[in-house]
C-alpha cells in the first residue's frame, strides 16, 4: 500500500514497497491533420475518460485542458509505467470510445485515425510545476 506525504504544497512523495518517487509530467498530443474535432461536447467526453483511465490505471491528473485539436495533461504517475505506454493507453481508449459514440468524427478525419502518432512529454520540476499547471488551465482563453 502506497503511503503519500506532502513535503510542500506543490510537491508530494509517495512511499511504495521499496520505492519513493514524485513524477509529474506535461503531455501534449495532436488530433491528425490538426483537425479541431473535439469540440461540441467531445471535449467534455474526453476529460471523463481521461479521469476514468486514471482511476483505473492509479494516475493523477493534475491539470487537463482538451482543446479542439490537441490535449494537455499535468500527470503524476507510478514509476512502473512507462510514459510512452501510458500515452498509447489513453489515446488508444479515447479513439476508440470516440469513435463508437461519434462515427462522424471518421467522416472528418482521412484514413480513419483520431491522432497524430506523436506526442510530447516533458518531465515537471518543483520549480515548474505551478508555471505549468497555469499555462494548462489557461488553454481555453486564449
Amino acid at each position: 500500500m502506497e503511503k503519500v506525504y506532502e513535503i510542500s504544497e506543490k510537491t508530494k512523495l509517495t512511499y511504495g514497497r521499496g520505492y519513493v518517487y514524485s513524477l509529474q509530467y506535461h503531455l501534449i498530443w495532436c488530433t491528425k491533420y490538426r483537425k479541431k474535432v473535439l469540440t461540441d461536447g467531445i471535449d467534455i467526453q474526453c476529460k471523463e475518460m481521461l479521469t476514468e483511465l486514471a482511476d483505473q490505471y492509479s494516475f493523477q491528473i493534475l491539470a487537463m485542458e482538451v482543446m479542439p485539436d490537441h490535449i494537455h495533461l499535468l500527470l503524476d504517475c507510478r514509476p512502473q509505467f512507462m510514459i510512452s505506454d501510458m500515452v498509447k493507453i489513453m489515446k488508444g481508449n479515447l479513439a476508440r470510445r470516440l469513435f463508437l459514440d461519434h462515427p462522424e468524427l471518421k467522416k472528418q478525419l482521412w484514413g480513419g485515425h483520431l491522432w497524430n502518432p506523436s506526442y510530447c512529454a516533458v518531465t515537471v520540476s518543483d520549480r515548474s510545476h505551478e508555471q505549468v499547471k497555469c499555462y494548462i488551465d489557461s488553454q481555453k482563453e486564449r
